[in-house]
């Protein structure tokens, strides 16, 4: 019995040391986040105007703003989240519930594992050949999300492959104990029960994907762009315009390298304050799947 006591005592001792430590752990991560968010606000805050948001790149810093950078990093990202989301999700949809279980499916499955840990630099080089040698898309914004959607297609997959494998399979049973097809199973209970999930992992991808320079600057992106690309929408018929999928651009991180390269103390200034608005961008993009699954939630209850 005085062996089963202290055995027990030791666990627990163990356990609470594991406690404090992930604590201790969680904690200086938490720190850490804080005191570079803090820093960057310090310096980028008094640099945060109308002017800034509305101003072109210049060689004067004072002059200088992110509003072609801001612009081509909301046009590449609807781009990329317009090509990679239904792409993913369709395929990992496929590879769940309707591929055969065989080895060409597990070589699959192996590849888009490894494509999710391949450097973005290699998806760079890639476009640079494919996208615009060889289909002769050009430094474009079209060139640009294709290439991010490339790159954050494996996570995609791999997010809505999880999120399905955790619906339970009594919800298939019963749609299809009550006559539904596979379709109608997926389409109808599946998919909207694993909709947190799906949007989680296409958050996280796309949150990658804002903060790319890499393939960017290997496809052509522009380090100074004094110039916005065509509106998508006219006023003349058919009142929608796609040549601005053509156009060139810069994006946001891109316009921090530059900044940040420099020698004078103001473009570092600059740097840090499109750095907040960046992370703002980011934080926005959650919210907004944040909205979205707790709408599909709320659906699903009633």
């Amino acid at each position: 019995m005085e062996d089963i006591r202290s055995l027990i005592a030791r666990r627990k001792f163990f356990d609470g040391v594991f406690a404090v430590v992930g604590l201790l752990s969680l904690l200086v991560g938490l720190i850490t986040l804080l005191a570079l968010i803090l820093d960057l606000a310090v310096d980028g805050v008094p640099r945060l105007s109308w002017q800034f948001f509305t101003s072109f790149p210049s060689r004067f810093a004072e002059q200088a703003g992110i509003l072609s950078a801001w612009v081509g990093t909301t046009l590449v990202m609807i781009v990329t989240a317009a090509t990679a989301v239904p792409l993913g999700v369709a395929a990992g949809v496929y590879l769940e519930e309707y591929a055969a279980k065989n080895w060409m499916t597990a070589l699959i499955e192996i590849n888009i594992a490894n494509l999710a840990a391949v450097p973005s630099i290699v998806y760079g080089l890639m476009a640079l050949g494919l996208f615009v040698y060889q289909f002769n898309l050009g430094q474009s914004i079209l060139t640009a999300g294709l290439t991010l959607a490339l790159l954050i297609l494996p996570m995609v997959i791999i997010a809505t492959r999880e999120a399905i494998r955790s619906i339970p399979g009594a919800i298939r049973e019963a749609s299809f104990a009550l006559g539904a097809t596979k379709w109608q199973t997926v389409r109808d209970h599946v998919l909207p029960y694993s909709t947190g999930g799906i949007l989680t992992g296409v958050i996280i991808a796309l949150s990658r994907a804002i903060g790319e320079t890499a393939p960017l600057i290997t496809i052509g992106a522009l380090t100074f762009i004094a110039f916005l690309p065509h509106a998508p929408v006219t006023t003349e018929a058919p009142y929608v315009s796609f040549q601005w999928l053509m156009d060139p651009f810069t994006v946001m991180p891109i316009q921090m390298f530059n900044w940040v390269s420099r020698p004078q103390e103001a473009f570092h200034l600059n740097a840090a304050a499109a750095g907040l608005v960046l992370l703002v961008m980011t934080l926005i993009m959650n919210g907004l799947a944040i909205y979205i699954r707790f709408r599909f939630r709320k659906r699903i209850k009633w």
